[in-house]
């Protein structure tokens, strides 16, 4: 495999890894707050999770959008040449 092929096939498994990560956070966020009985007053723990969990997912979003843009910015194809 040439070095493009490698690097094309790691940007892949790595933008998967992310969007996997964010759709797992994302369903279960979603999850606890729709199946999950929760009591009026929410606990101390509980605040720290949804604390922990907003900055997390705002860097996979800001990451995984910068690694995907950067990519397609940066990765021209290089024109053949005729000799």
């Amino acid at each position: 495999m040439t070095s493009e092929q490698i690097k094309a096939r790691l940007i892949f498994v790595v933008a998967c890894a992310l969007s996997f990560t964010f759709v797992v956070a994302t369903m279960s966020l979603i999850y606890g707050l729709l199946f999950v009985t929760q009591p009026l007053d929410v606990s101390d723990n509980d605040k720290s999770a949804w604390a922990t969990l907003q900055p997390l997912l705002l860097f996979l979003t800001g990451s995984l959008a910068g690694l995907l843009s950067a990519n397609g910015l940066k990765d021209k194809p290089k024109e053949k040449t005729d000799e």
